[in-house]
């Protein structure tokens, strides 16, 4: 078994080579997500919410700043993870990490590790730029700061995993584009699903994002269509159902081994 020290001495390495990749170029990474983000509090929650007037109790602007934040996280950390992973199979440097004695789990860690970190440092970015169109008052600490971490993670092993899969830089964007975008549009960002008829309600019910979206709403504004124990309990299902996945592929060699 390998010490403890070394472990996490390969998880430190790991960790601070993600954090450094996407740090050395915030003005792709982390600046793009503030100004999109300023885009959307500007044209939907002043322009269009205006028209549109309170929601559950609180202005429009105020009910999708949680929906926007927690959009700006489930992006960020997973195409921080899905890059970086598949330009190290693409430029050979996975062959490293295979021959040293690493366990996979410090693999998944590290990458994972460097995804969140994107993550919180991109919500905490767009955290401060709403505070310039909206007064937040935070609900629930403890609520909003375990949405907030497991939703990164979340997203982050979802990307590891696309980037095992993929075969070229085209595969690494049919997810995002194609299940992530419709995904979140269709979370409860922009809308309470208690408008929807009976039937989509119970169709959105099936979109994970969904109660991410909602429990973090209930963190900031203490207010949600879903029942807390329930949010939890499919994102925590989520997250070790993906996290036992990518450890299994890892294990195999799924797209890194020829």
């Amino acid at each position: 078994m390998m010490p403890t020290t070394v472990c996490w001495v390969a998880f430190r390495t790991i960790l601070t080579k993600e954090i450094l990749r996407f740090a050395r170029i915030w003005v792709q990474t982390v600046l793009p997500p503030a100004i999109t983000m300023a885009l959307y509090f500007v044209i939907f929650g002043k322009l269009i919410g205006a028209q549109i007037g309170d929601m559950d109790g609180f202005r429009y602007i105020d009910f999708i700043v949680p929906g926007l934040i927690l959009m700006s996280v489930i992006s960020n950390s997973y195409a921080n993870v899905v890059a970086s992973f598949y330009s190290s199979k693409f430029q050979h440097n996975i062959e490293e990490l295979l021959i040293a004695p690493i366990p996979n789990f410090i693999i998944l860690a590290g990458y994972v590790g460097g995804g969140v970190a994107r993550g919180v440092v991109v919500g905490v970015v767009v955290t401060l730029v709403s505070m310039f169109f909206t007064d937040l008052n935070i609900h629930s600490y403890g609520v909003t700061l375990a949405v907030f971490v497991l939703t990164s993670v979340l997203f982050s092993t979802a990307g590891f995993i696309n980037a095992v899969y993929a075969n070229s830089f085209d595969d690494i964007s049919i997810v995002p584009t194609f299940v992530l975008t419709p995904l979140t549009y269709l979370g409860g960002v922009f809308y309470s699903i208690s408008m929807l008829s009976p039937f989509w309600q119970t169709a959105s019910l099936a979109n994970p994002v969904l109660y991410m979206v909602n429990a973090f709403r209930y963190g900031l504004l203490g207010v949600s269509d879903i029942a807390m124990w329930q949010a939890f309990a499919i994102i925590l299902g989520f997250v070790i159902a993906l996290g036992a996945f990518a450890m299994w592929l890892l294990s195999r060699g799924v797209g890194i081994k020829s």
